[in-house]
């Protein structure tokens, strides 16, 4: 579906945490993008090394971005490679109080929330990036190849993006902050 010369985004949600939180960057590496909101990821927190990625344990800010160019997004990357490993996280239900006193609930709420989004399917995707290739000081528990253990870690944790506004975004419809294709100031993010 299109609008005028911009198309509205329906694709896959992520949860972006590092470069791709700039709409300009986003731009370059996709040709549609649309932000639907600021988020938190709980469960993970953000390492830098030579790129950002994901470890363990804590909190880390971002937002929810939708596209339809998942290919783009994979080769931006690097998931053939085995550089970043694409993993499916649940979304918090956002009808059901308000996140952002929400954000650091206990593990048992965040537990909660996870399992009731996993069984409604409700997820966004996010990227980890593999600490040794990236040199980021990071370990993850656990034996075998880096993408076992991380998808290993995420089944057994408490680990859920919150979306930061009023209700969590549905597939193709309004964002939190505008209409798909727009952010919190209501500039164009698809190109």
């Amino acid at each position: 579906m299109t609008m005028g010369r911009h198309a509205l985004v329906s694709g896959m949600d992520v949860f972006v945490y590092g470069t791709l939180t700039d709409r300009e960057r986003a731009g370059a590496v996709l040709d549609e993008v649309a932000y639907r909101g600021p988020a938190v990821l709980s469960g993970l927190h953000r390492v830098d090394g030579a790129y950002p990625t994901l470890a363990p344990g804590g909190t880390v800010d971002g937002r929810i971005l939708s596209t339809d160019d998942v290919a783009a997004l994979d080769r931006y990357e690097g998931v053939a490679d085995g550089l970043y490993v694409r993993v499916s996280v649940p979304l918090a239900d956002a009808d059901s109080g308000d996140l952002d006193a929400r954000v650091s609930a206990s593990p048992a709420d965040a537990s909660r929330d996870a399992a009731e989004n996993d069984a409604r399917g409700r997820t966004v995707e996010t990227y980890v990036g593999d600490p040794d290739r990236l040199d980021a000081p990071v370990d993850w528990p656990g034996d075998g190849l880096f993408p076992d253990r991380v998808r290993s870690y995420l089944a057994d944790a408490d680990v859920v993006v919150r979306p930061r506004s009023g209700r969590a975004p549905s597939p193709g419809g309004e964002a939190p902050d505008g209409p798909a294709g727009t952010d919190a100031d209501g500039d164009r993010d698809t190109r």
